[in-house]
C-alpha cells in the first residue's frame, strides 16, 4: 500500500493555499482605516472608530439558506456572498450600528479556488456596499460532509453604535408612522417553498421563464439582497428613528413585533404597495394561502422604519434621496404587540 496524504483522503491543502492568495485581494479591498493588519493570521484586529465617546458593538450571524441550491443549479456563485454579507449588516443596522466589519465561513465538499473566489468576490461586493471590511474567515474542505458540487456560508457582522443612540424600539408610541423600504426580491427567505413551487410543481428548469415575471428563474431566484445601510446611515442622522425592522424569515408579522413594546401594535394596509410579480407568481403557482404568504416571504417590503408622525415626510424624503423606494405602509395604533394587516 502506498502511503496516504491528505490529498488522497479528500482534502488539498495547496488548493487552499490557492484560495487564500485569490481571496487576500478581495478583502484588502474592503479594508477600513480601522483595520489592522490583512488576511492570514490567527485572528483579526479592528480598532472602535475613535469618533465614538461611548461605543457599544452590535453583533449578528446568520447564512443564506436554500437559496444555495439555485446557485448550485445555475452554476452562478458571485451573488450568494452579497445575501450572506446583507443578512447580517442589515440585522446590526436595525439598532442604529455602523457596520464595521464582517467574518465568512465557507465549507465544501471540494476546494475548488475558482468557485471560492467567485464566492468571496460576491462577500466582498456586500462588503464594499455596507461600508464594512472583510477582514476574515474561514474556508474548510469538508469531503466527507458537504455533497459533491455543493458548499455552505455563514457570516459574523459586527457593527458599532454610540450608547446614547442606540435603537431598540422602547421610543415607540402610538400615532407614529410606518415606513417600509423596497425589498430586491425574496432576499434569502422562503426558498424551500419557493423551490418546491418552482422546481416541483411548476416543474421549470433553472433557465427557463418565470411565468409573470418577465425573468427566467435564475434571474428571479438569484437577485441578491438589497443591504439598506448607506440610506439608513443618512436618515439616522438627519431624522430620530423610535424603531426599526428586518424583514427575514417570518415575514412582516414575525419581524415587526420584535421591536415594539408592549401595548403598541403595527397596522399595515396592504393597499400601500404593489406586491411585486414574484410573489405574485409563486402564491398563484403553489395555491398558497394568504397568510401563509406574508409570513414565509418579505413580499416586496425588505425593511421597516418607525418614526414620529411629525418626522415621517422628512425620513421619507432622506431614504428616497438616498435611492430607495419609500412605502407609507401604515401606522402605530394601542393594541396587542403585533402586526394588523388591513385593505
Amino acid at each position: 500500500m502506498e502511503p496516504l496524504t491528505y490529498r488522497d483522503a479528500g482534502v488539498d491543502i495547496d488548493a487552499g493555499d490557492d484560495a487564500v492568495r485569490r481571496i487576500a485581494p478581495l478583502a484588502a479591498a474592503t479594508a477600513r482605516p480601522e483595520v489592522l493588519g490583512g488576511v492570514g493570521g490567527f485572528a483579526s484586529f479592528v480598532a472602535v472608530p475613535a469618533r465614538f465617546r461611548e461605543p457599544v458593538l452590535v453583533s449578528s450571524t446568520d447564512g443564506v439558506g436554500t437559496k444555495l441550491k439555485v446557485a448550485f443549479l445555475a452554476g452562478r456563485h458571485d451573488t450568494v456572498g452579497i445575501d450572506l454579507v446583507a443578512m447580517g449588516v442589515n440585522d446590526v443596522l436595525v439598532h442604529g450600528a455602523e457596520p464595521l466589519y464582517f467574518l465568512d465561513y465557507v465549507g465544501l465538499a471540494r476546494l475548488d479556488p475558482a468557485r471560492v473566489e467567485a464566492i468571496v468576490r460576491g462577500v466582498a461586493e456586500g462588503c464594499r456596499l455596507a461600508g464594512c471590511a472583510l477582514v476574515g474567515g474561514e474556508t474548510a474542505e469538508l469531503p466527507d460532509l458537504y455533497a459533491p458540487g455543493e458548499y455552505d456560508l455563514a457570516g459574523f457582522a459586527v457593527g458599532v453604535v454610540e450608547r446614547s443612540r442606540i435603537v431598540d424600539g422602547r421610543a415607540v408610541r402610538p400615532g407614529d408612522v410606518v415606513l417600509g423600504l423596497a425589498s430586491s426580491g425574496l432576499h434569502a427567505n422562503g426558498y424551500t417553498l419557493a423551490r418546491r413551487i418552482v422546481f416541483d410543481v411548476l416543474g421549470l428548469g433553472i433557465g427557463d421563464p418565470l411565468p409573470g415575471t418577465g425573468r427566467t428563474v435564475a434571474e428571479a431566484l438569484l437577485e441578491p439582497t438589497r443591504i439598506y445601510v448607506p440610506s439608513v446611515l443618512a436618515l439616522l442622522a438627519e431624522v430620530e428613528v423610535s424603531a426599526m425592522a428586518h424583514v427575514t424569515g417570518g415575514g412582516l408579522p414575525g419581524n415587526v413585533p420584535r421591536v415594539l413594546p408592549e401595548g403598541c401594535r403595527a397596522r399595515i394596509r396592504r393597499s400601500a404597495w404593489r406586491v411585486p410579480a414574484v410573489f405574485e407568481a409563486l402564491g398563484a403557482a403553489g395555491r398558497v394561502e394568504d397568510a401563509e404568504m406574508f409570513r414565509t416571504f418579505n413580499m416586496g417590503v425588505g425593511y421597516l422604519v418607525v418614526v414620529a408622525e411629525a418626522a415621517a415626510e422628512r425620513a421619507a424624503a432622506v431614504l428616497a434621496a438616498a435611492g430607495e423606494t419609500v412605502l407609507r405602509l401604515g401606522e402605530i395604533v394601542p393594541g396587542e404587540r403585533g402586526v394588523e394587516l388591513v385593505a
